[in-house]
């Protein structure tokens, strides 16, 4: 799986592996959970002439459209619990990476007493494909990670259609935070550029707001430079790469022009900002140059700056100047996602207060980006609604069913 992945959106090839174990993970985990979903007995004001009960049912047919840039994680994280509940699904995968949902649709082939037609994969794209899965009629739920915009064009299509569930989750500009509190700058650092530079700026939870309290900002810009211009850039099916090509020419032309109006809105342009690598790819690889970004790293941006505000989904660190905890927090929460956030400082008052006080559905402390099949995800505000991970996201492939029995039938009846 891993090496598909990689094939397909040219993440290194050592993370798409970590991403496949977590995968499995996350099967293991959510077939564990089949036998234990269950209901409640509720007391009511009737005493013991009412009993009333409330049982868990699979909603139906469920409709999974997933990203290109974690394709067998994406799949995972949202087929397993839905699967898990009873229902039957359907994926999308992205039509760059489809390769993987389809290698699994074969292996679910295999496993001896599993039904056919429960777990079905339909390819193609969003106007041919996706857009006929969120206005279908018999379509029960559907599940989106992508695009806010796309997002917002499903809630339309289920609004207008038959009000299908919906969870969505969508893009982030993530904060990360950095107190000058913390013992290791150059460590801090080495965390910092890891946010935002993982699966080469690609993930939709990367740090790529870094906020630095102003003692230490220019230490920390200074090792930030350093530690981007040494990451290894090269083929992802190499297990030394740390940095690969983007997915498509039309991921380099965005992040191009994100770069550039960087440069043109004052931020300080410290290291990479151009295509292709720092170093030459051997010569059978040269053709593959022109898909690469280099890791970048902008200083003196703010919120008013397009790259410090809008999603640039690239290798594109945008470090910030801050003063106190007030202003970060007023400025952490200025933008209009609320995905994720993380802070960094070993002082835990200090974290758990920004933590209460940041908008977003996951705040990370001296981590970042770290999920486990446990834990729920997912997003505040623009970032979607709806979460995946640990038993809540069992909640969002069911409907809750309240029965009510009069246990003195032969008395009388109850009404109202």
């Amino acid at each position: 799986m891993k090496a598909l992945d990689s094939l397909e959106n040219g993440i290194p090839i050592r993370e798409m592996l970590h991403t496949s174990y977590a995968s499995a993970e996350i099967f293991r985990f959510y077939a564990g959970i089949v036998d234990k979903i269950k209901g409640e007995t509720i007391p009511t004001a009737c005493g013991d002439d009412l009993m009333t009960m409330t049982i868990r049912m699979p909603l139906g047919v469920c409709a999974i459209i997933i990203p290109w840039n974690s394709p067998t994680l994406m799949l995972a994280k949202t087929a397993a619990p839905a699967l898990a509940a009873g229902n039957t699904v359907i994926v999308k995968p992205a039509e760059q990476t489809s390769l993987s949902a389809l290698f699994i649709a074969h292996l679910s082939t295999l496993i001896d007493g599993f039904p056919s037609g429960i777990f079905n994969v339909l390819t193609g794209d969003g106007h041919g494909v996706g857009a006929p899965l969120a206005e279908h009629m018999d379509i029960d739920k559907i599940t989106f990670t992508g695009s806010t915009e796309v997002g917002q064009s499903i809630m339309a299509a289920s609004a207008r259609t038959n009000l299908k569930r919906v969870t969505l989750e969508l893009g982030g500009k993530n904060p990360l935070v950095v107190f000058d509190d913390v013992p290791d700058v150059e460590q801090a650092a080495r965390l910092a550029t890891n946010a935002i530079f993982v699966s080469n700026g690609q993930v939709c939870c990367c740090g790529s707001r870094t906020y630095v309290q102003e003692k230490i900002y220019d230490q920390f810009v200074e090792a930030c430079v350093r530690i981007a211009g040494d990451r290894i850039v090269g083929n992802p099916l190499d297990s030394n790469t740390e940095h690969g090509p983007q997915v498509d020419s039309q991921s380099i032309d965005k992040i191009m022009r994100m770069i550039q109006s960087g440069i043109d809105q004052g931020a300080r342009l410290m290291v990479g900002g151009k295509p292709g690598t720092v170093k030459p790819l051997p010569s059978n690889q040269n053709a593959c140059a022109r898909y690469f970004i280099q890791p970048t790293v902008f200083a003196d941006v703010n919120e008013q700056m397009q790259i410090g505000s809008e999603e640039i989904f690239g290798p594109v660190q945008c470090i910030m100047k801050f003063k106190t905890m007030d202003e970060i927090i007023e400025r952490a929460n200025r933008n209009k996602f609320g995905l994720g956030a993380g802070v960094i400082t070993p002082n835990i008052n200090r974290a758990l207060r920004f933590a209460r006080e940041i908008r977003a559905g996951t705040c990370w402390v001296n981590c970042f980006f770290v999920v486990r099949p446990q834990t729920p995800f997912g997003g505040f505000r623009m970032s979607g609604f709806g979460r995946e991970f640990g038993e809540e996201a069992m909640k969002e492939y069911m409907e809750t069913k309240t029965i009510s029995i009069n246990l003195r039938m032969n008395d009388e009846y109850l009404f109202g």
